[in-house]
């Protein structure tokens, strides 16, 4: 049956595929946000210390972010739904894993087998999108799609996450990714078309490593910030060389045969500063839900489930976004889409800032609903800046390069947002510094955008 031939849309529905690829981006967003209320009582029931908790975090999200780059390679060599389903598997393992640790160390160890699982699904999951649905408008809706389940993932996390640590416990966590996976895997090779292989293209290991290397020493650095201090040696000397590292990357990749990012891949203003735009919404987002998170249990005194429910605003809004993004983008192009959601975004968190040191939960409603909304009504159109600037047969490495600047957003987010409420005198402060911060991301994303997102084809 040939799967790939068919488009979402009035012309022909098949969304088998859809709903294959959505379900394995649900499990691994799902990861993120579900255990942002359940750290909290992991860390009491472990004994871990507040950089314990951003690790067990940021331990997922590093390794993700690092491996991306890897996944995407694997993907357009082997071919995108063989590397797509191994990812699940691993996934899926890890998350068994996850449920049955411990202690912190090993919870540790097993959310970044997690995240490598993460890493060779995400970027299987747009190439195997822009295979199926290769007509720009059916496209454009499938990615609005792809990204109003990370809304929806985003919504159930919080809610589900506190319900399940409320209830059976927060190890339940990560049990709850396992029928999800089986499901994953089965309707994939059900319902999935094989993808191209392209022999040819040879891993470039010097320059996967340089990512790696750059991604664990950038992020490892944020995180000790927090507990050693912004001017601790340590905390410097691995943010000095992380920038090695990336320098190392661009000189591998303008030397080797076979590169894994093509220089001509990222000299164009669409791909790269989409994947820059990508990098400042999640830095904002994950950081803002990760210090509310904290900030709620320890400073309101909310459990987690009453967490959940107070963050619903932000992340119900990004399933309405992100459907809402899809069908609006064939009438006005993706720019507009794109900054007038990093304006809201901006708005909300500014808003927060500005609330003052005690507010009222009812102030705060607004404020989340705008960078819930914002960001998610970015993300269709930066998804497909990126994707549309991909030449053939690079799919892969444009998702992988597009989901790891994200990742790595996310990561310096929560690092960020942890580091500032550990540094700070009270959380109040720390909280607002941090939601500052994040304004501050969104408002240049707003500014990048207007520059780099292509305006829409005249007669399209």
């Amino acid at each position: 049956m040939a799967f790939a031939e068919s488009v979402p849309g009035p012309e022909g529905r098949s969304w088998g595929p859809l709903l294959a690829v959505c379900a394995g981006y649900f499990m691994v967003i799902l990861d993120v946000t579900v255990i942002n209320v359940a750290v909290p009582v992991i860390g009491r029931e472990l004994s871990a210390s507040l950089t314990g908790i951003q690790w067990i975090t940021d331990g997922y999200t590093l390794v993700f972010a690092g491996f991306l780059l890897t996944g995407g390679a694997l993907g357009d060599r082997l071919g995108n739904r063989r590397v797509f389903c191994w990812g699940v598997t691993v996934f899926t393992l890890s998350s068994a894993a996850c449920a049955l640790a411990p202690t912190t160390a090993f919870l540790i160890a097993a959310r970044q087998v997690e995240g490598l699982g993460a890493a060779l699904i995400v970027p299987g999951s747009l190439a195997l999108l822009q295979q199926a649905y290769p007509m720009r408008a059916a496209r454009s809706r499938a990615f609005g799609l792809w990204g109003s389940m990370a809304g929806i993932a985003a919504s159930a996390g919080p809610l589900l996450g506190g319900l399940l640590v409320s209830t059976v416990g927060w190890r339940w966590v990560f049990l709850i990714n396992l029928p999800v996976g089986a499901a994953c895997l089965a309707l994939t090779l059900r319902q999935v078309a094989r993808s191209p292989r392209r022999a040819d293209r040879t891993l470039d290991w010097p320059a996967q490593g340089a990512v790696v290397a750059g991604v664990a020493l950038l992020i490892g650095a944020l995180n000790e910030a927090g507990r050693r201090g912004w001017s601790d040696p340590a905390v410097l000397c691995g943010l000095g060389l992380a920038v090695l590292a990336a320098a190392a990357f661009a000189v591998r990749e303008r030397l080797a045969r076979f590169p894994a990012l093509p220089p001509s891949l990222l000299s164009g203003r669409a791909m790269s500063g989409g994947a820059v735009i990508g990098l400042l919404f999640n830095f904002g987002f994950y950081g803002m839900v990760f210090t509310a998170s904290l900030s709620f249990q320890h400073e309101r005194g909310f459990s987690a489930l009453d967490t959940g429910l107070a963050l619903l605003p932000a992340v119900a809004m990004t399933m309405f976004a992100s459907v809402l993004s899809g069908r609006l983008t064939r009438r006005t192009g993706d720019r507009p889409l794109v900054v007038l959601g990093m304006l809201l975004a901006a708005l909300g968190l500014a808003g927060w800032a500005a609330a003052g040191p005690d507010p009222a939960y009812a102030l705060l409603v607004a404020p989340l609903a705008a960078a819930g909304f914002g960001t998610s009504f970015a993300l269709t159109g930066s998804t497909s800046t990126v994707m549309g600037a991909a030449p053939p047969g690079y799919s892969g490495a444009a998702s992988a390069l597009f989901n790891t600047t994200r990742q790595i957003g996310s990561a310096a987010g929560v690092a960020v947002g942890g580091s500032l409420l550990a540094t700070t005198t009270d959380y109040g402060t720390g909280l607002r510094t941090g939601m500052a911060v994040g304004a501050c991301a969104y408002l240049t994303a707003a500014v990048l955008a207007w520059w780099c997102v292509p305006p829409k084809p005249r007669g399209a």
